[in-house]
C-alpha cells in the first residue's frame, strides 16, 4: 500500500548524456521497469550535454514514443555540473533524482531511496562491491578520503550516480564547475540531512568512461579547495516574520 504522504511526492530523474549511444536503448528498458512500479509520479529528463555521436537522435526517438520521458539539449558540451544544474532548473517536481545512463547503477534501486525521502532532504547510494578497474577504484578512494578529511561532510561515496534530492534544496545549490562532486555537502550547507544507502553496482554496459586518472584525482582535489573557499562565504538565511499587503487599487485606500 502506498503511504498517503509519499503519494504527494513527484520525481524528475535527471539523466545527463554525453556520447552514450550504446547504452540508451538498454537504459530505457531498465528505467521502464522502475517507472512501472514507482510508488510516486515519476518521469525521466535526459540532458544531452552536446553529444557528438548518435545519442541525441536516440533520445529524441525514446521521448517521442515514451510518455514518461522528455529531454533538453545543451548548445555544446558543458560538463556534468552544468548538465545537472540545467536539469535541476528545468524540473518542476517536488523531488529530483539523478542517475547515469551507463547502467553501472540500477534504476530499480530508486525504490530503496524513495523509502527515505520524507525523512531526509537527500538520499544517496553507496556503490557496494564496485565493478570498476583497480585504478578507477583507487583514484575514487583517494579523492573521497581527501574530500572527507578537508570538508568533514561524512559522505562515503559522493560520486555514486544515484541520488534523490528535495527540489527546494536542489534549486538553492550554488552553481560552480565541479558542483556535482559536492551535492551532498551543498545540501548539508543549507541545513539539510543526507541518508546513505548501499546500492548495486555493475560493469559499464557499453561505451567508455569520460574520466581518466588525471581528472579523477586532480579535479576533485582542486575543487575541494574551491568548495572550502565558497563555504566560508556562504550565507544561509530564513525569514522570521513578514507582512504582505495587497496592491492599492487606483491609488485609493
Amino acid at each position: 500500500m502506498i503511504n498517503q504522504t509519499i503519494a504527494t511526492v513527484s520525481l524528475t530523474i535527471l539523466v545527463p548524456v554525453f556520447n552514450e549511444e550504446g547504452c540508451l536503448q538498454r537504459f530505457r528498458e531498465a528505467m521502464d521497469a522502475f517507472l512501472a512500479q514507482s510508488p510516486v509520479a515519476a518521469h525521466v529528463l535526459f540532458v544531452n550535454d552536446g553529444s557528438t555521436d548518435n545519442s541525441l537522435p536516440l533520445i529524441r526517438e525514446i521521448c517521442q514514443h515514451s510518455p514518461g520521458y522528455s529531454y533538453i539539449s545543451l548548445d555544446r558540451n558543458r560538463g556534468l555540473s552544468t548538465a545537472i544544474k540545467a536539469g535541476i532548473n528545468y524540473s518542476q517536481t517536488t523531488h529530483i533524482g539523478y542517475i547515469d545512463s551507463d547502467l553501472q547503477t540500477s534504476p530499480l534501486d530508486f525504490m530503496l531511496l524513495l523509502e527515505h525521502v520524507q525523512q531526509y532532504e537527500m538520499v544517496i547510494g553507496i556503490r557496494a562491491k564496485r565493478k570498476d578497474t583497480f585504478v578507477k577504484k583507487l583514484s575514487s578512494r583517494i579523492a573521497n578520503s581527501f574530500r572527507r578529511y578537508m570538508i568533514k561532510d561524512g559522505i562515503e561515496d559522493t560520486g555514486c550516480p544515484l541520488k534523490i534530492m528535495d527540489a527546494a534544496y536542489a534549486k538553492r545549490v550554488p552553481f560552480f564547475d565541479g558542483m556535482h562532486r559536492f551535492l551532498p555537502a551543498l545540501i548539508q550547507l543549507q541545513g539539510g540531512s543526507v541518508k546513505q544507502l548501499p546500492v548495486q553496482h555493475f560493469e559499464r554496459y557499453a561505451g567508455y568512461s569520460k574520466y581518466h586518472l588525471f581528472n579523477r584525482l586532480w579535479g576533485p582535489l582542486n575543487d575541494t579547495f574551491a568548495f572550502r573557499w565558497m563555504r566560508k562565504r556562504y550565507i544561509n538565511y530564513s525569514i522570521a516574520e513578514e507582512l504582505e499587503n495587497q496592491p492599492v487599487a487606483n491609488g485609493h485606500i
